[in-house]
């Protein structure tokens, strides 16, 4: 079977599923009502409306694009979790083997997914943006800020945005491939993003010189690809790299992750 043939069979097998819309539709839930809620909260802040004048003020410089980024800051698990699903649920159901007799290339089988992936991730990425962007924009509209939508600046966040979305799906199709256990998988992806690198990053931010360290973590590489993100409280991200460098190294990570799981666990047989 050719690459294109293979991709549009998993494409079909992919979107034939309840899982990817229920997902889907969690994400669009989660972001908006994250988003809704600093969004009224920052938007409030910025504009003094909390409470009196000696209340601190959130600048208004770059609270638009802070809270954009909300569907990366906190949206990224779901792309990651879709690409491991991806490959995980065809171990776990077993339809891996028909779709190897079908196309004994593993490695078309694999690429074909990553094609997929890359459909899902654009868009899951649509989905995120729009569920951040519409509650946010109203918010900042509401209070008299800018929402900055006509800015070329800010359209180069959501393009990146977008391109972060595309690259988690596929460090999960590294994940997936790599660890074939479903519920192994998914543990792992969410103590790992959920617990284990946030409380590296807030440690980072306590302890000198730690952030040359945790600045090359998946999740601080996905901020510093973005420009943006709602645990910076309008601070820049990714002092240490630009953010071409923060996508090298999310990029980094889906090939070594991609790598990795192709050569120690896809060529194995499959019970």
């Amino acid at each position: 079977m050719s690459l294109v043939a293979a991709t549009r069979s998993e494409t079909t097998k992919q979107f034939t599923t309840a899982m990817w819309w229920i997902l889907a539709i969690i994400l669009v839930v989660y972001v908006a009502f994250t988003a809704s809620v600093l969004g009224g909260v920052f938007a409030a802040s910025a504009t003094g409306a909390l409470g009196g004048a000696e209340t601190p003020q959130l600048p208004s410089d770059g609270l638009s694009a802070m809270l954009y980024s909300t569907a990366t800051s906190v949206g990224y698990v779901f792309p990651l979790l879709i690409g491991t699903l991806i490959v995980t649920a065809e171990f776990r159901h077993k339809t891996l083997t028909p779709t190897f007799l079908a196309t004994p290339q593993r490695g078309t089988v694999l690429t074909a997914k990553v094609g997929t992936g890359i459909l899902l991730g654009v868009l899951y990425g649509v989905l995120g943006i729009i569920a951040s962007v519409s509650p946010a924009a109203a918010f900042l509209a509401g209070f008299g800020l800018d929402t900055e939508l006509t800015a070329s600046a800010t359209w180069a966040v959501l393009g990146r945005m977008l391109l972060a979305y595309v690259l988690w799906v596929i460090i999960g199709i590294g994940v997936g491939a790599l660890v074939r256990n479903q519920v192994g998988a998914i543990v792992g992806v969410l103590v790992f993003t959920q617990f284990l690198e946030p409380v590296a990053r807030t440690a980072a931010s306590l302890v000198e010189g730690l952030s040359d360290l945790t600045q090359f973590l998946p999740g601080a590489a996905s901020d510093t690809l973005v420009g943006a993100s709602i645990f910076s409280l309008g601070m820049p991200v990714g002092d240490g790299l630009q953010w071409w460098g923060g996508g090298l190294v999310l990029l980094g990570y889906a090939v070594v992750l991609l790598v990795l799981g192709y050569l120690v666990s896809w060529r194995r047989d499959v019970s």
